[in-house]
């Protein structure tokens, strides 16, 4: 399992559009990709829950990827969020 933190600076936090191709790139992996925040946690691959998360500017949140392919996933998943969010 690989394991990482990410705290977002977005001022808009996860908000639609970035969101949904997050989704997509997390499902092109077997992986999978799991979002904590607080006592929440989440699909990444699921648009509604992931949104529903209301993560915001300054929010911390972490990202646990387990499978086959989560070397990739998670060097893929941090790339995204760095760009994005």
């Amino acid at each position: 399992m690989k394991e990482f933190q990410y705290t977002v600076k977005d001022e808009n936090g996860i908000h639609a559009r970035p969101a949904g191709m997050l989704v997509k790139l997390a499902k092109g992996f077997s992986s999978t990709i799991t979002v904590v925040k607080g006592e929440k946690t989440c699909d990444m691959k699921k648009i509604m829950v992931l949104m529903g998360m209301a993560i915001k500017q300054g929010d911390t949140i972490t990202v646990r990827v387990e499978g086959d392919d989560e070397e990739a996933c998670a060097k893929q998943v941090s790339a995204f969020l760095a760009e994005n969010f």
